[in-house]
């Protein structure tokens, strides 16, 4: 943050921590139940503003799903999810599995991918064995 230019404010620290000590993928309103435990005059618009700073900032990435957005700390190396729509499980991806593509774009459109996170949606093995099938395939 401080290298391009902007300040580690102590609100912005609590917001870091309370997405980066969170057990999975957190949603604005854990991280304000996290943050206004230690501080309550952090509000919720303070939140959702310091989310999507960290996330230009690419500290933190946000998955939208559900009509919720959730965020995780970013690594060092991309991070993509197969996220099941019929049960709602979420399985990490091997990041070089999506290369290929990558390379293919970058040649085809002469275009270069700058891709942090990548949620890939669909049915779970387990759900499509046991015959259920997303929620976008049913209605």
């Amino acid at each position: 943050m401080h290298a391009q230019g902007y300040r580690l404010t102590p609100q912005r620290l609590l917001i870091l921590d309370a997405v980066r000590h969170a057990d999975d993928h957190v949603t604005p309103e854990q991280v304000y139940q996290t943050v206004h435990q230690q501080n309550p005059a952090i509000s919720r618009a303070t939140i959702y503003r310091t989310l999507d700073f960290l996330c230009e900032m690419r500290l933190v990435t946000a998955m939208h799903w559900g009509g919720q957005t959730y965020y995780e700390i970013a690594g060092e190396t991309p991070h993509h999810h197969l996220i099941c729509r019929s049960c709602g499980a979420v399985e990490e991806l091997d990041p070089t599995m999506l290369d290929t593509l990558i390379e293919a774009v970058a040649k085809k459109h002469r275009f270069t991918v700058d891709m942090d996170h990548v949620a890939l949606f669909g049915v779970c093995r387990q759900c499509r064995v046991a015959g259920k099938k997303s929620a976008r395939s049913t209605s």
